[in-house]
């Protein structure tokens, strides 16, 4: 995998938690930040992408939301 990737999350979140499981399902392990957790992570999701919104996975500085285009783009590229 040549790209920078980066899942924005919190915990309670039940479209986070559909993402999370996927990925552990599949032992994919990428940086992950906590917007509930982090301020700073927080602040830097709102630069890349304009908003708050979770999960967010952040792809060479894109953000892609939706859990399920989330899911459909690792199906798509994770190797």
């Amino acid at each position: 995998m040549n790209k920078e990737l980066t899942l924005y999350y919190f915990d309670t979140c039940p479209f986070c938690i559909k993402v999370l499981r996927y990925m552990e399902g599949r032992s994919i392990n990428i940086p992950m930040k906590n917007t509930m957790q982090d301020p700073s992570a927080r602040e830097e999701l709102i630069s890349i992408g304009g908003k708050t919104q979770v999960p967010c996975l952040v792809i060479d500085g894109e953000a892609l939301y939706e859990s399920s285009d989330i899911v459909t783009w690792f199906e798509e590229n994770w190797t």
